[in-house]
């Protein structure tokens, strides 16, 4: 008697799910930063119902992430690397005219990164 094959077989219909192992690492990264760029977007409000969402607390935190993360892999994004800085930059400036008492320029979320 044969032992069945304990992986499953996807249906015909379902997306393939890649195994971490086999996603280059600049796409993870990339990846990664788009979700907090996204998630940042909502806190500022810039959604088009994003009044609801507005808060800036959560959206300094999620800048700050971005930029940290940004500054770490830099070397490594080649041709994401513009795109990604100039969505940074676009957020801190959000970040800026959505604040009631904006930070100085240079001491906003992720500006010292």
């Amino acid at each position: 008697m044969s032992t069945p094959d304990p992986t499953p077989i996807p249906a015909a219909d379902e997306p393939e799910v890649r195994e971490l192992a086999e996603i280059p690492a600049v796409e993870v990264i990339t990846r990664a930063a788009v979700m907090l760029m996204s998630a940042a977007a909502e806190k500022l409000g810039l959604a088009s119902d994003g009044e609801k969402y507005l808060d800036l607390d959560e959206a300094r935190r999620l800048i700050e992430a971005y930029a940290g993360l940004f500054k770490a892999a830099q070397a490594d994004l080649g041709v994401h690397r513009a795109p990604l800085r100039d969505g940074l930059t676009t957020l801190q400036e959000a970040f800026r005219e959505a604040s009631r008492y904006p930070d100085a320029p240079g001491h906003g979320p992720g500006e010292d990164a």
